[in-house]
């Protein structure tokens, strides 16, 4: 939207958390956008602000609570000047909380629950008219039905992006809260993401990731039978543009051997695979409801890499989940010494109101759990570092998103999500074309660009 236009006043949106929330927040600013609100970078600009909540970590309630207290000066200042702030809450934190946050926080206008974010220009009118609306129902199909971006658009020149293909979560891992705040699992329906991938794809968009709290357990039934994961890379393999694909977040219990074998039968999809396992301990596994055992989960792996050997894993890990010891914290790691990891976020547990964790027993001391933190990231950053020196004198197809730093560098994107900078024209954004790796740096690798063979080679 021209920002020269005339708009219903600013809209500004702030996100929490994780890649979900990064994805419904621009799913947010497009209906505000399609209300009239052009997006704006600060919320002193704006006549609607929402902040869109993750409820992951402990304490993010508070964050919130802080965050509405310094808006409200704003809304107070706004109010004195007769410019009135509209201010709603979304996401889990909404989900979780909207009743306290209406109650606490005068200042908050509506609430919006992550399965309501397409109720937001009802929300609005409602609040216009002296209403304080709560939507925190659970209607992810309505959601999946209306929450689009407008006609498809993005970003100029965006290269990459997210779309949603399910939500929710069947598994209660006893440390989550997200089947409490997002609901079941709901897979959106094939069609509808295949005609998201097509209008990216015509927008100049290449490389597509799929989200889902339980991604890999994406399961819709229609014509010609049940679509899985894998069923719908085959055909998004088939979209012209698109030229690469990745999926966040996987269970260990959903990765099935037709997903296995499309990362090793589909050119498209990516050799990179975030698969959590939260410890390497049998016992805390079963506390934590994770229905696998440590030699399933690499059993798994071994599977994944008989059919991918190239493949890049990354998971996620928490320590000191109540009644750890350190003995179960040494299983853990030996899985990461066993496995070998390209990447991982690693997190000292948390403790989430409402979730069976919660309630346990044998609670983990914050210094302790701080002192096993700082060592299993020590061994992840050190595996990282492994993986990106490995890359020196590989060959590997490099998706180029921006200009860097210096002048005449380029950036993008390997195969395995490695950041890659070399030093070439700007003309090469949005290309894909093979590098060879020169060295690598703290965060990133640098490469040299090889000549064209007029062959494509397989990412």
């Amino acid at each position: 939207m021209d920002k020269g236009s005339k708009t219903a006043g600013g809209g500004y949106v702030k996100s929490y958390g994780c890649q979900m929330n990064v994805y419904d927040s621009s799913r947010i600013a497009g209906l505000l956008d399609g209300q009239g609100h052009v997006q704006v970078d600060s919320p002193l600009d704006a006549e609607v602000i929402v902040l869109n909540t993750c409820h992951i970590r402990e304490k993010a309630a508070d964050k919130v609570f802080s965050e509405l207290g310094q808006i409200r000066q704003i809304k107070q200042e706004r109010a004195e000047l007769g410019r009135p702030l509209l201010i709603g809450v979304a996401g889990c934190v909404a989900q979780a909380e909207g009743a306290e946050i209406l109650r606490r926080e005068g200042a908050v206008d509506f609430v919006l629950g992550p399965q309501a974010y397409h109720r937001l220009p009802e929300a609005l009118k409602r609040a216009r008219d002296g209403e304080r609306p709560l939507f925190i129902d659970f209607e992810t199909n309505e959601k999946f039905d209306d929450l689009r971006r407008p006609n498809g658009e993005v970003d100029r020149g965006q290269l990459t992006a997210f779309v949603t293909i399910q939500e929710g979560c069947d598994k209660f891992c006893s440390f989550c809260v997200v089947p409490y705040t997002r609901g079941a699992e709901v897979s959106r329906a094939a069609p509808d993401v295949i005609a998201e991938a097509e209008r990216l794809a015509t927008s100049g968009v290449k490389e597509l990731t799929l989200l889902g709290q339980n991604v890999n357990g994406y399961s819709w039934d229609g014509p010609g039978g049940v679509w899985t994961l894998a069923r719908l890379f085959e055909r998004l393999s088939m979209v012209d543009g698109i030229e690469r694909l990745r999926y966040t977040t996987s269970h260990p219990l959903d990765m099935d051997d037709d997903l296995i074998a499309a990362h090793r039968d589909l050119p498209k999809v990516m050799p990179y695979l975030h698969l959590p396992v939260q410890s390497g301990a049998d016992r805390i596994l079963r506390a934590m409801n994770r229905r696998h055992t440590a030699a399933e989960y690499l059993t798994l792996i071994e599977k994944i890499r008989a059919a991918r050997p190239d493949i890049a894993l990354s998971s996620d890990f928490i320590v000191g989940f109540p009644g750890e010891t350190d003995e179960d914290f040494r299983a853990t790691m030996r899985l990461v010494e066993d496995v070998g990891f390209a990447g991982a976020f690693s997190f000292k547990y948390s403790r989430r109101p409402g979730t069976p964790g919660a309630e346990l027993d044998g609670q983990v001391e914050e210094n302790v759990k701080k002192v096993r933190l700082a060592e299993l990231q020590a061994l992840l950053d050190a595996q990282a570092t492994m993986f990106n020196a490995g890359s020196v004198g590989r060959s590997m197809d490099v998706l180029f998103e921006k200009t860097g730093r210096h002048a005449g560098q380029i950036v993008g994107r390997s195969p395995y999500l490695q950041s890659v900078q070399v030093d070439g024209p700007t003309e090469l954004i949005g290309s894909v074309r093979r590098c060879t790796i020169v060295r690598p740096g703290p965060h990133s690798l640098f490469g040299a660009i090889e000549p064209e063979q007029g062959v494509e080679a397989r990412n």
